[in-house]
């Protein structure tokens, strides 16, 4: 299978699983993809989910090998009908998206990674703005959320001259969250989505919009959101457990409703 799925309690990981190409996407893989990204999102079961290539990268971006040479192809239709609707499912997902990144992001699976919400590295971890090395422009979003990292100069370096951003340059820049040992990498990752899973579901899906919406919110707009947000939030059986174990000096016990 191109794309393979586990669960593990309340955490999800969605795998890419063509390690030989370095998990790059061709058609039925960006399908599958969706699929499961989009089954994952509807599933109150699933309260976190982890993103994940097998072997040694996360994802090469697209797979150029899969579009023979010299047959006209429609880019537009590839993005909106593929990639796009992919990332859109990622940052809209009302739950904590984790991406694992043992090794190469490139492209697209740039793209992808940077969708999520957290990202977690090894010093084996590249991340490569490679749509210039093909006389392409950045797309999956990648042009919006790298520039939100690192700034219009930085971005465009970074996008005009396709060099590799190392994982210590990364977590300078707030793009990896945390880096570790290669053989530490399934723990952690599966420590920090446990953590997720257990925590106020509600209350996480109301801050990811809330993060999402800053970015175009004018100030006015934000603190509205905010006090409508924190309504709801008050409103759910987390507060309630949160504010009965603070008082009773024990850790909480959270259902995400």
């Amino acid at each position: 299978m191109k794309v393979e799925v586990s669960r593990a309690g309340a955490v999800e990981t969605i795998t890419l699983n063509r390690p030989e190409v370095l998990n790059a996407l061709d058609q039925e893989t960006k399908a599958a993809y969706l699929a499961a990204l989009r089954k994952a999102a509807r599933d109150p079961e699933v309260r976190a989910v982890v993103l994940s290539g097998s072997g040694r990268a996360f994802c090469a971006g697209e797979d150029l090998k899969s579009h023979p040479e010299g047959v006209p192809r429609s880019f537009r239709h590839s993005l909106v009908s593929g990639y796009n609707p992919i990332i859109q499912t990622i940052v809209e997902m009302d739950k904590p998206v984790i991406a694992r990144l043992q090794g190469v992001a490139a492209g697209a699976g740039l793209s992808i990674a940077l969708a999520a919400d957290l990202r977690i590295g090894t010093d084996a971890t590249r991340l490569i703005a490679a749509f210039s090395r093909i006389g392409l422009v950045p797309d999956s979003g990648l042009s919006q959320t790298l520039e939100r990292f690192v700034g219009p100069g930085v971005a465009l370096e970074l996008f005009y001259t396709a060099r590799p951003m190392e994982a210590a340059e990364a977590v300078r820049w707030g793009i990896l969250n945390t880096v570790v040992a290669a053989d530490q990498l399934d723990a952690t990752v599966a420590s920090w989505a446990q953590d997720l899973a257990a925590g106020p579901t509600l209350a996480f899906a109301l801050t990811k919009q809330a993060v999402r919406r800053a970015y175009q919110a004018s100030l006015s707009d934000q603190l509205s959101y905010e006090a409508a947000a924190q309504e709801l939030a008050g409103a759910s059986a987390d507060h309630r457990e949160g504010v009965s174990a603070f008082l009773a000096k024990r850790a909480p016990r959270f259902s995400g409703r």
